[in-house]
């Protein structure tokens, strides 16, 4: 009996997903937070988003072919890390320093580690922190939100918005009574990056992700129910730390990705865990009023020795 046989290890199991159709159902989660930003502080924000799109499709094709890797701006990686830099900017940056860090996500964290799948950290993250510590001046500039029409039951009405002060800097300042409303923070109106206003633009995306099994509730949940404990144990309130700042879209868009967090659901809870505690240690008793960034970053290093105490030992393997 003559022909070619595939060898191949068990189990043998079939999964109709792919890259591509995940990353599309990523960008699909992202477009109602687009869609507040858009409402909020207006079309600067398309602008600030289709920037960074755009920047990272073009350094991630141009360094693929000049190294001579195929070119995979197809995949919507590239378009996932634009859309989660931009994000997690403030709608006034400039926009050559968004370029900038298009390309410290794209080039230096994702594509000099070899691409997709093999970087340590979060792209779109790391950049982040880049351009804070980098242009710290433009990185914390926060233009006061649009009038938006708000329904108020009856009649809509124009409401003149708020602060520029983000909440996390009104508490961390103790100046309690010019906190929004908790209601104001749920719906997004409020000072802060593009993308993180609007926690009920997020959580509609995260059960998008979470229906379409993308992503699991380990992270998210775990992530949240820290900063709540936490929250509570430090003495500040629970609420206003949950809806301020990064928090949801770091917990749900950020920490969640899949090659730098845990393979395994004990891991991801774990993993979960500790970025709400670090985020509270920061904005409690760090000099910066957020931790979100840093604290996803810190963890990112940590995922491959989660993975190693939480991933099961094949049957019959002995300890190292």
């Amino acid at each position: 009996m003559s022909g070619q046989y595939t060898v191949s290890f068990a189990p043998h199991l079939y999964d109709k997903s792919s890259t591509r159709g995940i990353m599309a159902d990523v960008v699909i989660a992202l477009l109602p937070s687009l869609a507040a930003a858009i409402l909020v502080f207006g079309w600067r924000a398309a602008l600030l988003t289709g920037v960074c799109v755009l920047s990272c499709l073009v350094f991630e094709g141009l360094f693929q072919i000049i190294v001579k890797k195929p070119v995979t701006v197809f995949d919507f990686s590239a378009v996932i890390t634009g859309m989660l830099l931009a994000f997690n900017l403030p709608v006034g940056l400039p926009l050559w320093q968004a370029i900038f860090g298009c390309f410290v996500a794209i080039v230096l964290v994702k594509q000099l580690f070899g691409g997709l799948g093999k970087n340590f950290a979060n792209p779109a993250l790391t950049a982040r922190i880049v351009l804070f510590l980098t242009f710290t001046a433009s990185m914390t500039v926060w233009v006061p939100v649009q009038d938006v029409i708000v329904s108020t039951g009856a009649s809509p009405q124009v409401t003149d918005t708020l602060t520029s002060a983000t909440p996390l800097r009104i508490m961390h300042n103790g100046d309690m009574h010019l906190l929004p409303s908790l209601w104001e923070m749920f719906i997004g109106l409020r000072g802060g990056c593009l993308g993180e206003t609007s926690a009920l633009a997020l959580l509609l995306g995260g059960l998008y992700l979470i229906v379409r099994r993308v992503i699991t509730w380990h992270i998210p949940v775990s992530f949240m129910a820290s900063v709540l404990i936490f929250s509570f144990l430090f003495g500040v309130d629970p609420l206003y730390h949950l809806l301020a700042g990064g928090l949801f879209l770091g917990a749900i868009f950020m920490a969640t990705d899949y090659v730098t967090s845990p393979q395994t659901a004990r891991g991801r809870l774990i993993f979960g865990a500790s970025c709400g505690i670090i985020t509270m240690i920061i904005r409690v008793f760090g000099n910066y009023p957020e931790g979100v960034s840093f604290a996803i970053l810190f963890m990112n290093m940590l995922v491959p020795y989660i993975n190693r105490l939480t991933i099961p030992r094949a049957l019959g393997v002995m300890k190292p």
